[in-house]
């Protein structure tokens, strides 16, 4: 895997799957997306490591049209506009980026292997954070006693 940064789009595969977003037709975007969250989802066993990246690459622009998300500015991000997104792809976002942390996963092991992986970790946790948020806890009892 050529791999440049920890960013959800500096490495080839994640270029390489947005060079194919901008090839597309703009109504077929999203279904790009969604078969690669789904390539993730179903992945039975070993999750390989090109498949991880589409998956975090579509998680990121799914992230990306979320509240709090943060604009795709990567070199290596998708020249073309990604369309507005069904928010029915944000619970498969989650749970494709769990399955690429997942133990049975080639990307999670390459990053492991490295000193950076805790810091790609989190990366991932943050786009989960942002297609998902934790609801504030309220502090305000339910009856009056």
């Amino acid at each position: 895997m050529g791999t440049w940064d920890i960013g959800h789009f500096d490495n080839d595969s994640a270029a390489d799957f947005c060079n194919g977003l901008d090839d597309a037709a703009p109504g077929e975007r999203e279904a790009l997306l969604r078969s690669a969250l789904l390539g993730a989802v179903r992945a039975e066993e070993y999750l390989d490591s090109d498949e991880a990246v589409e998956a975090v690459v579509a998680a990121a622009l799914v992230a990306a049209q979320c509240p709090g998300g943060a604009a795709v500015t990567s070199a290596y991000g998708p020249e073309e506009p990604i369309p507005p997104l069904s928010v029915e792809l944000r619970p498969l976002a989650v749970e494709a980026l769990d399955r690429v942390v997942a133990e049975e996963s080639e990307l999670a092991e390459l990053w492991d292997e490295t000193e950076s992986g805790p810091a790609w970790r989190r990366g991932i946790r943050e786009l989960c954070d942002v297609i998902d948020p934790v609801p504030p806890t309220i502090d305000v009892p339910l009856f009056d006693i």
